[in-house]
Order: structure tokens, then sequence, then C-alpha cells
């Protein structure tokens, strides 16, 4: 005699539906988790001092003083930018060295990174055609230092790496990462919160250093007529038409007043 014996229930294999399950709440905890101590690293930020943020400018600040090229032009941009350190409030230059680095390369940009080092190309000197704007855009990278956005996103990145790492079992994944640093430092995008927070803040200096706010959006209104590929400047920025709206508006609310502007130092134009 033979006898049916059905296959139990708690063998059968996981149905599509029940893996499909399974990987959907392991992907959101893993989300979730990120998201949490990328809010933890954006609070922690604020708790780093000056002097631990300078000694993580001492991996970075060194390959581009290699590059640039101390000189009239670097002493000039460094003037212009001890002008506008001296509006800012004595908190914010506690602990504090900001200086530009001037590079005498092509590319169009200007980036801050930590160590309180400014980076301006010669590219985007030879883009502006007023000191106003040149300062506009200084005021703008201090900016970042203030609300802190270079180590927020750097500490971002070496969170995803951290991550990377920890999945794949290689360690060495995240300790390439902080070679690689400069390269996160110099390809740094910042959100739409972020740049208008930092454009706020460079509207405000140019104001106090000059009475007015002139010459604030001609920079980006002529960035809007370059070709984007060719210009680092607007691979790492927002889109200059959306940027000029932004800065016309705060302009507006604000009530600055718009006066004349004043032409670059005469060692900016060789």
């Amino acid at each position: 005699m033979s006898f049916y014996s059905p296959q139990s229930s708690k063998n059968a294999p996981p149905s599509n539906r029940q893996i499909l399950i399974v990987i959907g709440l392991f992907t959101t905890t893993v989300v979730l988790i990120f998201y949490l101590l990328g809010l933890l690293i954006n609070n922690l930020i604020w708790l780093v001092p000056p002097a631990l943020e300078q000694k993580l400018g001492a991996f970075i600040v060194p390959v581009y003083e290699k590059q640039a090229q101390p000189s009239d032009v670097q002493n000039t941009l460094n003037q212009l930018l001890n002008r506008l350190e001296n509006n800012l409030p004595d908190k914010q230059k506690k602990q504090r060295n900001y200086q530009v680095l001037y590079l005498p390369e092509s590319t169009v940009n200007a980036l801050a990174i930590p160590g309180d080092k400014i980076i301006i190309y010669r590219g985007l000197l030879e883009q502006v055609e007023s000191e106003n704007e040149l300062m506009t855009i200084l005021g703008h990278e201090l900016g970042h230092f203030v609300h802190r956005d270079h180590l927020r996103n750097l500490g971002n990145a070496l969170l995803l790496r951290l991550a990377i790492a920890y999945f794949v079992g290689d360690f060495g994944v995240f300790q390439s990462a902080i070679a690689t640093s400069v390269q996160t430092i110099a390809n740094a995008q910042y959100s739409q919160s972020q740049e208008t927070q930092a454009d706020r803040f460079g509207l405000d200096l140019l104001n106090k250093t000059y009475g007015h706010v002139g010459g604030a959006t001609i920079f980006f209104e002529r960035m809007n007529q370059q070709d984007r590929q060719n210009i680092s400047f607007l691979s790492t920025h927002p889109a200059p038409a959306k940027r000029v709206k932004a800065l016309q508006k705060i302009i507006k609310e604000d009530n600055y007043k718009i006066g004349k502007l004043t032409p670059l130092p005469e060692v900016l134009l060789e």
C-alpha cells in the first residue's frame, strides 16, 4: 500500500514575492541607516574645531600649493579676500586663516577646501570683468566655509565609500577613498540649498564691503552663455540662469542697492 505525503509548507522554497519583500526590506533598512548617519554627520560637522579642520586640510592643501604660483596676482587676490574677511563677525574669523591660492591654469572654477583655502584658477579670472564680480565669487566661497559645506560633502562622500567597503568586504576601498579626497573636493557639487545659502552670505559681504551689490549677477549671466561642457564652474555649480533668478529674488527681498562697478586691479588684467 502506498501513501501520499504532501510536501510540508515549511520546506517550500520562497516565492518570488517573498524574495522581493525581503530585498525591499533590506534595501529600505540600509537606505534608512545611511540617511540617519548622514544626518548625524551634518550635525557633528558643527562640532569639528577649526584646528582639526586645518589638520584635515594638511592632507589636501599641499597638492594645490604645489600647483599655486606665488605672485602679485595671488597677493592681490588675498588683499581682496582680506577686505571681505574684515566684514565677517568675530566668531567667524576666530582661529581662521583664510587664504587664496592662485592656480595659473585655464580651468574656469573656484572652490573652498579644508584648511581655509580658496582656490582660484586663471581661467576664472579671465571671465570676470569687474572687482565686484570677483568679490561675489570670493564671498560665496567664504559662505561655504561658514556653513561648513566642504566638510559636509567630504564626510558624506567618505561615508558612501565606507558603505561600499563594508558590502564588498574590502576596506582597501575606504583607504583609497581617503587617498583620493583631493579629487572628491575638486569635483564637489553642493545642493541647491547650500548654494543659495552661500550666495546669500556672499551678497551680504558684498553689500558690507561696497555699500551695494552691483555686479552680483553679471558673472553668472555671462556663464549662462558659455558651453557647459568646457567650463568646470558650470559642472560643479547650479545652472547659471536659475542662480541669477535666485540672486535677483534675494536682492529684491532684502532691498539691496545696485551701485557702480569697480574695475579690476590692473595686475589681475595681465
